[in-house]
Parts: structure tokens; C-alpha cells; sequence
């Protein structure tokens, strides 16, 4: 293991796809997790977001305060991620208030649900204001997805997302996005920072293969 692992680096098949589509099977990972409802501009997602970032770096810091967990290891903080989905069969991308989501942001393999729950605890202590009651720690498995790189502004998705759906239909492939599989996103760049046309996005829709 290097002196600080990079999960974007070590698994460069799921963060760092080129800008095609490709086919890949995701294996369970562990996250913690906040569901919500509405735009992500809005004042809920941006909650959840300060929550899952309290947590994360509180159990990154953990080291610090003598509480370092068992198998602890120097890492780089995972990016945000979100799976996006509507309360109909289909993702209506254009209805931003009717939005369904689950931020979420991958954790180390040495974060139990007691390293959770210490750390649920550390941020009510310390950061009182941060709401962290809607966080859960979960392991996600996704199968098989098709996914690619979208580099531009978010509001220019549906251009790649297309790319997808025809690489899907292309390739003998069902598309499987709906309530119980959803739409994912990974989040490369940060928009404070990065210039719209610059955004890199992982987007990742899950599939099945067509019976013959």
C-alpha cells in the first residue's frame, strides 16, 4: 500500500473513466450516507453535504485525538459522490425540486459502525450546529454499470448521458436507472473552484444484459 492511498488513483476504473463509454462492475463499498430531497442548490442538500464532510474528516483526523481505529491507514479524502432519482420510474431531470437523492462519500475499509458512531458522536460535540442524525454508514453494491466521463457544466449532462443510452442500447445492454438502481455521479471537480467547461463528472448508469 502506498504512503497514502488515493482511491481515485488506486482504482482508476471507477473515478477516472475516459470520456466513452465503458462497461464496468462495481464492487460493495462502504459510504456514509445522507438521503434528501430537492435541488442541490438547496438548503437540504448542502446540509447533508457539511454533515457527510464533518464525519468524513473527523474519522480522517481520528488520529490526531488518540482515538486512531484499528487498522487505520493515510489516505486521501474520497470525492462526493450522489445517486439522483424521482419518485416515478424514470429521472425527470428537469423537475430539480421533485429531485430525490442519496450524497455520499466512500469510506476506509477500516471504518466500522462503532468508528461511525464514534465519530456521529465527535461532531455533536464539537460541531453542534452540523446536523449528522440523517448519516448512516452503508456498504453499496452496484453491479454492473456503464459509465463515462462528462467534462463540462452539469446543465450539459444529458448530452453524455445520451452517449450512454445509445452505448447501452448499442451493446446488447437493458437499462436499469429507476428507484431501486439509480443514476450516479461523481464529483471530480469543485465548481467553487473550476470553471464550468472544466467540471469533471463520472456518470454511471446501471445495466443488465439482455437475455439472448
Amino acid at each position: 500500500m502506498p504512503d497514502k492511498l488515493d482511491y481515485k488513483k488506486e482504482y482508476k476504473d471507477l473515478y477516472l473513466p475516459k470520456a466513452k463509454p465503458m462497461l464496468v462492475e462495481v464492487p460493495s463499498i462502504s459510504f456514509i450516507m445522507v438521503d434528501g430531497k430537492g435541488a442541490p442548490e438547496g438548503e437540504e442538500y448542502q446540509n447533508a453535504v457539511e454533515a457527510l464532510y464533518a464525519l468524513t474528516f473527523t474519522i480522517k483526523m481520528s488520529k490526531m485525538g488518540g482515538m486512531q481505529p484499528e487498522g487505520y491507514f493515510e489516505y486521501v479524502v474520497p470525492p462526493l459522490e450522489g445517486l439522483w432519482y424521482g419518485d416515478k420510474e424514470r429521472f425527470e431531470t428537469n423537475r430539480r425540486e421533485e429531485w430525490l437523492w442519496t450524497s455520499m462519500i466512500r469510506q476506509p475499509e477500516f471504518v466500522t459502525p462503532d468508528v461511525f458512531a464514534w465519530a456521529a458522536g465527535e461532531c455533536r460535540r464539537k460541531k453542534p450546529d452540523v446536523d449528522v442524525s440523517r448519516a448512516r454508514l452503508e456498504t453499496f453494491r452496484e453491479g454492473l454499470c456503464v459509465q463515462m466521463m462528462h467534462i463540462g457544466p452539469y446543465a450539459k449532462e444529458a448530452e453524455t448521458i445520451g452517449t450512454l443510452h445509445r452505448y447501452i442500447e448499442e451493446n446488447g445492454l437493458k437499462d436499469m436507472t429507476g428507484m431501486e438502481r439509480k443514476h450516479h455521479e461523481i464529483y471530480l471537480g469543485d465548481p467553487r473552484r473550476t470553471a464550468p467547461e472544466r467540471l469533471k463528472t463520472v456518470l454511471r448508469l446501471p445495466v443488465e444484459r439482455k437475455e439472448a
